[in-house]
C-alpha cells in the first residue's frame, strides 16, 4: 500500500514521535501548513481503517502508532517511481537524481564507499 501525500505527512510525525495523540500530530502538521484539527482527526481515523496506523486507549485519550514501517513505505514509493518513470531501472533513477543536484562531499564519499562494497 502506498500512502497518499497527506497520509505521509501524518506518518512522518507518528514515526518520529510514537505513540502520539491526534492533537500532537495536528500541532506538528499545522506548523507546516494550514490544516484543520477535524481534517487531521478524520484522516487518522481513515488511516486506522486502512491498516496504516493503530489506535489504543479509550474515551477521549487515544494514542496512535504506525503499523506500516517507514522503510516499507520508502521501498514502495521507490519501486513505484522506478517502474513508472524509469522503466524499472534503479541505476537510471539514481543517475537522474544525482544529475539533478550538487551532491555534497559527504554524499559523494558515501556513494563511493557503497560502490566499493558492491
Amino acid at each position: 500500500m502506498t500512502p497518499s501525500d497527506a497520509e505521509l505527512d501524518i506518518l512522518r510525525v507518528i514515526w518520529a514521535n510514537e505513540p502520539i495523540s491526534v492533537r500532537e500530530v495536528h500541532e506538528a502538521i499545522s506548523a507546516q501548513k494550514d490544516v484543520g484539527y477535524t481534517t487531521t482527526l478524520k484522516q487518522m481515523q481513515r488511516m486506522v481503517e486502512k491498516g496504516l496506523v493503530q489506535r489504543t486507549g479509550s474515551g477521549k485519550k487515544h494514542s496512535y502508532q504506525a503499523i506500516i514501517r517507514e522503510n516499507e513505505v520508502q521501498t514502495s514509493l521507490f519501486d513505484r517511481l522506478k517502474n513508472a518513470a524509469f522503466k524499472g531501472s534503479a541505476i537510471d533513477l539514481a543517475l537522474h537524481a544525482l544529475g539533478q543536484s550538487q551532491p555534497t562531499e559527504d554524499e559523494l564519499t558515501q556513494l563511493e564507499e557503497w560502490l566499493q562494497q558492491k
